[in-house]
């Protein structure tokens, strides 16, 4: 009897240390794995926001440049059929922390960005389309979406680094392996200097 009551003193004495040790280190980044997870999850989002707005406004704008430049068909063509791919590839659940699936949805959105740059300097050689009102309105809604887009991911970049940093890193690394085993690092964005420049929006009314 004395022997298990021994064993059992060890065993709360265990107990206790263990709980004394973790309970302080809740507070010193047990946390921050999954709390970044979400600011990553959540630029994601934001990303993905920018990108349809931008989507959607693409069909007004090729109205609006065929109705007063029907002759310039193969760029009006590329920048239909690059939205079309843009939006046909998938995003699958996993996209966070698919590589080539982040990587096919980039170069998608990189193509489509290309063509629409290439439509907007095609305008700069009909002043029609450039003075008419659903051009102008047109003109500031994509001018303000590159930006948001430029912003939303750059946030997204910054969020899957801080992640990323956090579980490859001590002490973020041991709390990924007893208490976050699950979790691997996000994909992120891989932007060339001159894809970040295109498209440029400037109609020649900016003086």
């Amino acid at each position: 009897m004395a022997v298990l009551s021994f064993i059992g003193s060890a065993r709360s004495l265990v107990l206790a240390c263990t709980l004394a040790l973790t309970l302080p280190l809740a507070g010193c980044g047990v946390n921050n794995i999954p709390t970044y997870e979400q600011n990553a999850k959540a630029a994601w989002s934001e990303v993905l926001n920018t990108y349809k707005t931008r989507n959607d406004l693409i069909p007004n704008l090729v109205e609006t440049v065929k109705g007063f430049a029907e002759q310039e068909k193969s760029v009006l063509t590329e920048v239909v059929e690059a939205r079309a791919k843009a939006t046909s590839v998938q995003v699958p659940p996993d996209i966070l922390t698919n590589p080539e699936a982040m990587k096919n949805f980039q170069d998608a959105q990189q193509q489509l960005g290309g063509a629409l740059g290439r439509l907007l300097a095609v305008v700069e050689r009909y002043p029609d389309i450039k003075s008419g009102q659903n051009f102008l309105a047109l003109q500031s809604q994509i001018e303000g979406v590159e930006n948001k887009i430029r912003i939303a991911r750059s946030d997204y970049i910054q969020a899957v680094r801080q992640y990323n940093t956090e579980i490859s890193t001590i002490p973020g690394r041991w709390w990924r392996a007893f208490v976050y085993p699950d979790k691997v690092e996000m994909a992120s964005f891989d932007i060339p200097a001159e894809e970040q420049k295109v498209p440029k929006v400037d109609f020649g009314t900016k003086k």
